[in-house]
């Protein structure tokens, strides 16, 4: 077979997005103990990428989140995450 007789499949269509979703990050709460990205796309798949706790966020997320808050971020989606109210701040214990 030739690849002149393979049909290529359609590209699926997806909406335009601005710049104003782009540069806006989704900001989440972290459940108990959670150490993986809940977010799902537009087909549904499930990210599952590893929250990294992220120390030097620009001012934008500082003013959207809070000053001096710990923030985690999920490694492929980049979706920021709130510490859980529920569990005490890693700041102290990780000091040695």
């Amino acid at each position: 077979m030739t690849e002149e007789s393979v049909p290529m499949p359609a590209a699926e269509t997806l909406p335009p997005v601005t710049e104003e979703e782009s540069d806006k990050p989704k900001i989440k709460t972290r459940k108990p103990k959670q150490r993986a990205c809940d977010e799902k796309d537009a087909k549904g798949k499930l990210c599952a990428g590893h929250l990294k706790r992220w120390y030097d966020y620009p001012s934008e997320v500082a003013q959207a989140i809070g000053n001096g808050t710990e923030v985690y971020r999920c490694e492929f989606c980049k979706t920021l995450y709130r510490p859980d109210p529920k569990q005490l701040p890693n700041s102290l214990t990780v000091r040695y």
